[in-house]
């Protein structure tokens, strides 16, 4: 049934133009990431220190939350 829908949905030209806009996007993505990527290191040397810390006191809270509440 999905197979009945999605070929009503997708026509040829669709999926070659959402196959074209995906490979666009990437490509484009990668150029901007590579310019930025100077500035990046100069700007934020230890953001994923402070990434990973705070994602790890979060985890913990949800786990503090979680016992405190039983």
């Amino acid at each position: 049934m999905f197979i009945l829908i999605a070929a009503k949905m997708f026509t040829t030209g669709r999926i070659i133009f959402a196959s074209l806009f995906v490979i666009a996007f990437i490509i484009l993505m990668f150029f901007s990431y590579k310019k930025d990527a100077k500035n990046n290191k100069k700007h934020y040397q230890n953001a994923a220190i402070y990434v990973a810390i705070g994602i790890a006191v979060v985890i913990a809270l949800l786990f503090l939350s979680k016992l405190l509440t039983k």
